[in-house]
């Protein structure tokens, strides 16, 4: 005789238990609810974590250009999130006195300029497999690209920062044949972009905006303007013979980060971030883009400097963060930041231009 045998079997012990739910202090049991707090203790040693951060950081400053020339200000811990930047008002000259007469006096007072602070930050996840089977150290690879991302950011959040500014010069339309003004415009929509003509910066454009800046009585840094421009922008001026590479003077003048020339007083940057603008507010007359050379001098704007709030390389090892089966580790960055507060109006002048690659170059 037969005998059947019945197993009672609970199948749901085989069943998927699902993703963790990225942003939680624990792991979470499909099945019963139950949270296990991540591994505290089997994190990466202090030398990577040392080694990690300062790749990450070495990598962001190179590719950060304007923040190099920001009025920091500092926001201690447990003080708010916004700061001010204060600044005396001036005086006008002096009238000439008449006899027993008292004048009318000045009033002296103070203005000041607000900003405040947000965080920014992301992530990336490398399994443990892409960790045990590449050739490539996968860790240092994602924290490189991570610092190029922060740098981004950063650059991006000054930029359309100071893009609200109206201080702001049109590049005369230039014949290119012969090199004469055709026309000088008023707005981007009248700017020339044509096979013949071109809404150009040239270095008579570059003495314009020195001169309005020297008329505004905007202070130099270390004796110099700087301006900030797309290497789109840059190629025309650049065949000016009254351009001067950076390298002949570098031996005895400092060198900012990605300055590559001077001219009329001027010393350039070159950013690959500087605007190139599009839409129905920036398209040239023939309806392509153009671009945005800031030129500013000492302190012109102003960025936070948070207490604690710095950028932060966070690598959590397999260990920690990988799930019931340290299957991943995570690489990411976070940052505070006000993009960037304009302290002095005049002080920063944008000038608009088209260039050769209005046609081809695409809206950042």
């Amino acid at each position: 005789m037969n005998t059947i045998l019945f197993i009672n079997m609970n199948l749901q012990l085989f069943a998927d238990a699902g993703t963790m739910v990225t942003g939680t202090a624990s792991y979470v049991n499909a099945y019963t609810g139950d949270t296990t707090a991540f591994d505290g203790t089997n994190t990466m040693n202090g030398e990577l974590k040392t080694f990690y951060d300062t790749e990450l950081l070495e990598n962001a400053r190179v590719e950060m250009f304007y923040a190099q020339f920001a009025k920091k200000q500092t926001l201690p811990a447990r003080h708010g999130k916004t700061v001010e930047w204060r600044k005396w008002n001036t005086f006008d000259k002096a009238g000439k006195l008449q006899e027993g007469v008292i004048p009318t006096g000045q009033k002296f007072g103070m203005s000041y300029k607000t900003g405040s602070i947000n965080q920014y930050g992301t992530y990336a996840s490398v399994t443990d497999q892409l960790e045990l089977h590449a050739y490539d150290d996968v860790i240092l690879g994602a924290t490189e690209e991570m610092g190029a991302s922060a740098a981004e950011t950063q650059e991006t959040l000054i930029r359309d920062a100071l893009l609200v500014n109206t201080n702001v010069m049109y590049c005369d339309n230039i014949t290119l044949a012969t090199g004469a003004i055709a026309s000088t415009p008023t707005s981007c929509a009248t700017m020339e972009a044509s096979a013949t003509v071109m809404s150009m910066l040239t270095p008579d454009s570059v003495a314009k905006a020195v001169t309005i800046m020297k008329k505004n009585r905007v202070p130099t840094i270390n004796g110099k303007y700087y301006a900030v421009i797309h290497p789109s922008v840059a190629y025309d001026l650049r065949k000016s013979e009254a351009w001067i590479e950076a390298h002949k003077y570098a031996a005895t003048s400092q060198i900012f980060n990605g300055e590559i020339g001077e001219l009329h007083g001027c010393r350039f940057i070159e950013n690959v971030f500087a605007p190139i603008l599009g839409g129905t507010d920036y398209k040239n007359k023939a309806e392509t883009v153009t671009y945005a050379t800031y030129f500013f001098g000492k302190e012109a704007f102003g960025i936070i400097d948070p207490e604690g709030g710095a950028l932060e390389m966070i690598v959590k090892d397999k260990n920690q963060a990988g799930g019931p089966l340290n299957q991943f580790s995570t690489i990411g960055y976070k940052f505070e930041t006000n993009g960037a507060t304009i302290l002095y109006p005049e002080r920063l002048l944008r000038v608009m231009s088209c260039s050769s690659f209005s046609a081809t170059d695409e809206v950042n």
